[in-house]
């Protein structure tokens, strides 16, 4: 799952990142409401951990724009500004939850789990075939009940077979759904980390989960 953070802050913003990273989440890092709205006008995120005070702007403002504009991520305020006017402006401007500065990294994680548990709706959170299970809020996969370590690429990418079954899977809706822009991706690296799911998957299955169909696309089955 990706998650958008904005914050001005450089080393809050390098810690939020390596611990939702550690957790197998995709994460991306801006630190301006220009670079914000660029990255949400890019590519679509599951979750935004958003920051008021910021160098060009106001939190609230890009909020708002976000809001009227029909985005409709689950956003997550994580401000200095905790006083209960602010919180009420926050909710009434469209955000899921506040959590104010100074926070507990568990409570956070603990509330961006909560509002991807939301989002999902009525997609499960557990995923499984043949004997191969994807705890998707807890980013954590298993082979026949043995745990499978996986990056947060890898994650994403399995998630997204595992949520189309049997349907073709274009190479152009992988690179779109997985990297932020597809000015990051070369022709062959959606190949390497096809090649490290069957490698960590398929290694004595009887029979392949994946399905190449050349030039085209792949297959979960």
């Amino acid at each position: 799952m990706k998650i958008l953070v904005v914050e001005d802050q450089v080393r809050l913003a390098r810690f939020l990142k390596k611990s939702l990273t550690e957790r197998a989440y995709m994460v991306t890092c801006v630190t301006t409401c220009q670079q914000a709205l660029d990255a949400l006008c890019e590519t679509s995120y599951d979750a935004i951990v958003l920051d008021i005070e910021l160098p060009d702007g106001n939190g609230f403002d890009l909020l708002r724009s976000w809001r009227e504009g029909g985005f409709n991520e689950p956003v997550l305020i994580l401000s200095a500004r905790d006083t209960v006017q602010d919180r009420i402006k926050g909710l009434d401007l469209g955000a899921d939850d506040y959590l104010p500065k100074p926070f507990s990294l568990e409570e956070l994680l603990a509330r961006v789990r909560s509002l991807l548990r939301r989002q999902t709706g009525a997609k499960a959170n557990v995923l499984e075939l043949r004997g191969l299970r994807f705890d998707v809020l807890n980013r954590a996969v298993f082979l026949h009940d043995s745990p499978v370590e996986m990056t947060s690429r890898e994650c994403a990418l399995l998630e997204i077979f595992m949520q189309n079954p049997g349907r073709l899977l274009t190479r152009t809706h992988l690179c779109e759904k997985i990297w932020d822009s597809q000015r990051e991706v070369d022709t062959n690296l959606l190949d390497v980390y096809m090649s490290r799911l069957r490698a960590k998957l398929e290694a004595g299955a009887a029979e392949p989960f994946f399905r190449t169909i050349r030039g085209v696309g792949y297959k979960f089955q």
